[in-house]
């Protein structure tokens, strides 16, 4: 019997979620993947005001949900008010532990900023697109009677409150119960205590659905409010827990030997992040530099640039600007990772580009919330997963050309904002990854409003399935763009442009019963 499971096994068997099966119960508990106290009575959690609206997307059926959510839409309930409900009831229901659910709950809140971006009845559709997902994976699952997630009581009150080692040092025995505890304990303190502290384990690792998950779980908080901050994180511990059943080198590199080393070494346990301002070229030398190194020299590469006091936002930016060239220069899926959905050439979904533009994004968003040790470490773990990413994922990614290549630029021969923005529409529904990319670089070039190539883009981030990553990476491109200096800011439209080409021809489930329904 194998004592542990490696990464890619993790990943598949939470997306099937038959891992207990697969290994026996037994294995299950040592791998912490049994049901959190499961020998003692447990109690649901309850939402208060919003636990009847979180019970409907728990216990109505996905033929039902578009009627209902329209006549509570109808009685006052807002698109906001939903997507709250959904985020709880997904939390209870996988807690973290879902590969569909998680990914699910990791879009719901990019689908309410992209309502936010529409006018009238619109504004419905990529909330109801998600709130879909999520009811049919949560029906799939078996509804309440499946719940994850129960109520947690914190240990009892001593002299010495629980830490951030003491909830690591749990999480690394995988002990789930010491650590949902500890976690509790910490939370009913404060809620900022807790996610500072949580992210001390989430540090530990540099992997797509760790960082994303904790980053938009906490961006949650904001729409299911405060109170019920323990419950969003709560998901980012149990899936921190049931990493620890990866099989691991134990090199001096891996992130929980190398960031305690650049945090003393640089002097950044004690300082506060610096506001030193670079100029465009330095901005592209450190993500230039980042790309090409290896994932401790980006690592280091990050840590000397904090200790010179430059701004976080200005690293944070690099990091991007280097995630950025792996859409640009990915030739896409191999043969052997072809997939339904994902075709040979597809760069969307879990590609190399769209994984780590997302990891990137998260970094950078968690640095910028964060109390300054996290902000430091954040930024250099997001230097590190870039770098990572490029050299472990597969792919000559140092001598491959970026899109757009000259060739595909000079077939570009509109020269209006009208005439470029047909053509980039023929070019994503034909899948002409490259000839989008081109058209959408000289759009750019002759400085027509962007606005007009998001609202292009986000037709099709609604519409398409995009392999659970459409509403997540359509996110991360507007908060990166707008977070980025205007001398590199096409780069993150024309690979939002890529991606949408890639993804095209597979439309998401419920989309047209929601389109009927709202009559748009």
């Amino acid at each position: 019997m194998k004592t542990s499971t490696t990464r890619r096994e993790f990943l598949t068997d939470v997306s099937r979620g038959a891992l207990a099966a697969s290994v026996g119960i037994s294995m299950a508990s040592e791998l912490g993947l049994a049901p959190a106290f499961a020998a003692e009575p447990s109690e649901s959690l309850d939402f208060g005001a919003l636990e009847p609206l979180v019970r409907l997307m728990q216990e109505t059926s996905p033929a039902k949900l578009f009627p209902a959510l329209t006549e509570k839409m109808k009685a006052g309930t807002d698109l906001r008010q939903l997507t709250a409900a959904a985020a709880l009831a997904n939390a209870r229901t996988f807690g973290g532990e879902d590969y569909i659910g998680f990914h699910t709950l990791m879009a719901l809140s990019p689908a309410l900023h992209m309502s936010k971006e529409l006018t009238g009845a619109q504004q419905a559709l990529p909330v109801f697109k998600v709130l879909y997902r999520n009811t049919s994976r949560i029906q799939e699952k078996g509804g309440r009677k499946s719940e994850v997630l129960q109520l947690i009581k914190p240990a009892p009150a001593t002299d010495r409150k629980p830490d951030a080692a003491q909830l690591r040092a749990a999480v690394h025995k995988k002990d789930l119960p010491e650590a949902e505890k500890a976690l509790a304990a910490i939370a009913q303190e404060s809620a900022d205590d807790a996610f500072n502290h949580l992210l001390h384990t989430v540090e530990d690792e540099t992997e797509v659905h760790r960082v994303a998950l904790a980053y938009r779980s906490w961006d949650l908080v904001d729409v299911v409010g405060k109170a019920h901050a323990h419950t969003m994180l709560r998901q980012s511990l149990h899936y921190c827990v049931k990493s620890e059943g990866y099989n691991r080198a134990e090199t001096p590199d891996m992130p929980r030997k190398l960031l305690p080393k650049l945090l003393e070494e640089h002097k950044l346990l004690d300082r506060t992040p610096g506001t030193r301002v670079p100029d465009d070229a330095w901005v592209e030398q450190l993500g230039q530099t980042i790309f090409k190194s290896t994932a401790a020299q980006a690592a280091a590469a990050a840590a000397t640039a904090l200790a010179e006091g430059f701004a976080p936002s200005a690293i944070g930016e690099a990091i991007s600007l280097a995630a950025n060239q792996l859409i640009l220069r990915d030739h896409g899926r191999r043969p052997q990772e072809e997939q339904p959905g994902k075709p040979l050439g597809s760069v969307h979904g879990d590609s190399i580009g769209v994984h780590a533009c997302d990891s990137a994004n998260a970094w950078r968003n968690l640095a910028r919330v964060s109390r300054p040790r996290n902000t430091f470490a954040c930024l250099i773990l997001g230097a590190y997963q870039v770098a990572l990413d490029r050299g472990n994922r597969g792919g000559d990614f140092l001598n491959w050309s970026p899109l757009p290549v000259k060739w595909h630029v000079d077939q570009v021969k509109g020269a209006d904002a009208a005439t470029l923005l047909r053509e980039a529409e023929e070019a994503i529904r034909q899948n002409l990854q490259g000839r989008a990319a081109a058209v959408v670089h000289r759009y750019s070039e002759l400085n027509f409003a962007p606005r007009g190539i998001f609202d292009l883009m986000l037709r099709y981030a609604i519409s398409e399935d995009g392999a659970l990553h459409a509403e997540k990476y359509y996110r991360t491109v507007t908060e990166e763009y707008a977070a980025t200096r205007p001398a590199f800011r096409s780069r993150q439209l024309i690979a939002l442009a890529r991606v949408t080409a890639s993804e095209f021809g597979k439309p998401a489930p419920g989309i047209t019963e929601a389109r009927d329904l709202l009559k748009v």
